[in-house]
C-alpha cells in the first residue's frame, strides 16, 4: 500500500518499510490567538513563517487549516493554500470539510495534496468524496459517523472499512485512504490510548491502509504533556502509523530513532545525518551568540 502525495515539484510516498512521514501540524488556528486574528485580518505572515519553520525543522507535508469562526473559508483557504506553496516545495493537507472551500482550493493547487478529512458520516462522504473522485487527490477517513466517535475498537474499525469500500466503489484508489483511528484525551478515558492503539493494529492487518493521528490530541488536560505525547507518539509508530500529524520541530529526534529502531534507516543514515545537522545548528548558534557578547 503505497500513498502518493506530491507538490508541482516533489513527491511524498507513505508505505510500509519507507520512513515516517511528518504532517506539520502548525497551520492551524485551534488555541491559536494570534493566528487566528492574523487570518481573520487576511494577513500571511505567519501563515508564510511557520510554513517555512516546519519545512526547516523537517516536515515533509505541511496541513494548512483556517477554520476560524466567522472567516469565510471559501475566500480565505486558497490564500492560504497559495502562500505556503510560494514558500515551500512540500505537499500540501488541505484541512477543510467546507466542500465549496475545498474546491476553490484544489482548482489552484499543483500536484496531489492530502485531504483532511473525511468522516463516516453519510452526508459528509456525499458531499466530500465526489471531490476526492475529481481532483484525484488522497484523502484521511476519520473513524466518526452519524452516531458520533465510537468508544469500541470493533466501531472504529468497521467505520474504517466502510470509508475505504465508499471509496473504491466510487473509483478512488484503495492506497489513497489514509485511515485516523482517532486519538482521544486519556484525562477522561484512561484506556483512550489503547483502544487507538488496537484500532491502528486491526486495520493495518485487515486493510492494509497507512495510517494517521493527531498524537497530541491524547494529552489535553493532563500536565507535562510534550512527555505524554512523546511516547504515545512512539508506540503509535509501533502499532502502525506511519504519517502522524505533529509538531515536526519537537518530534523530528524521536520519530528518526523510531525508524531506526524499527529497521527503516540503513546504517543509521538518516538518524546521524539529522544528528549532525543539529550538531552544527547549536554550534553556530553558539558562535553567534559569543559574538554578540
Amino acid at each position: 500500500m503505497l500513498t502518493r502525495l506530491s507538490s508541482a515539484t516533489k513527491e511524498v510516498l507513505i508505505g510500509d518499510g519507507g520512513p515516517t512521514v511528518l504532517i506539520g501540524e502548525r497551520i492551524n488556528p485551534t488555541g491559536k490567538k494570534k493566528l487566528a486574528a492574523a487570518l481573520l485580518a487576511g494577513e500571511m505572515d505567519i501563515v508564510r513563517r511557520e510554513a517555512i519553520a516546519q519545512v526547516e525543522a523537517g516536515a515533509d507535508v505541511l496541513d494548512v487549516n483556517v477554520g476560524v469562526a466567522g472567516l469565510d473559508q471559501v475566500q480565505a483557504l486558497p490564500v492560504a493554500l497559495k502562500t505556503v506553496m510560494d514558500v515551500v516545495d512540500v505537499p500540501i493537507s488541505i484541512d477543510s470539510n467546507n466542500p465549496e472551500a475545498l474546491d476553490a482550493a484544489l482548482k489552484l493547487y499543483k500536484g496531489k495534496p492530502l485531504i483532511n478529512s473525511i468522516t463516516g458520516e453519510e452526508k459528509v462522504m456525499a458531499s466530500l468524496l465526489p471531490l476526492v473522485k475529481e481532483y484525484g487527490t488522497a484523502f484521511i477517513a476519520l473513524t466518526m459517523d452519524d452516531d458520533g466517535i465510537p468508544t469500541d475498537v470493533d466501531r472504529r474499525v468497521a467505520i474504517a472499512h466502510k470509508l475505504v469500500n465508499r471509496a473504491v466503489q466510487m473509483g478512488i484508489p484503495q492506497e489513497d485512504v489514509v485511515v485516523d483511528c482517532l486519538v482521544m484525551t486519556v484525562a477522561t478515558d484512561h484506556v483512550a490510548g489503547a483502544t487507538t492503539q488496537e484500532a491502528i493494529r486491526r486495520v493495518r492487518e485487515e486493510l492494509g491502509q497507512n495510517i494517521t493521528a493527531g498524537v497530541s490530541n491524547v494529552s489535553f488536560g493532563l500536565p507535562d504533556r510534550e512527555i505524554i505525547n512523546s511516547v504515545f507518539l512512539a508506540l503509535l509508530i509501533g502499532a502502525g502509523v506511519n504519517c502522524p500529524i505533529v509538531d515536526v520541530a519537537k518530534v523530528r529526534p524521536l520519530v528518526l530513532a523510531a525508524d531506526l529502531l524499527l529497521g527503516r534507516d540503513e546504517y543509521s543514515a538518516r538518524y546521524v545525518k539529522a544528528f549532525r545537522e543539529r550538531q552544527k545548528a547549536l554550534e553556530a548558534q553558539a558562535a553567534q551568540a559569543a559574538q554578540a557578547t
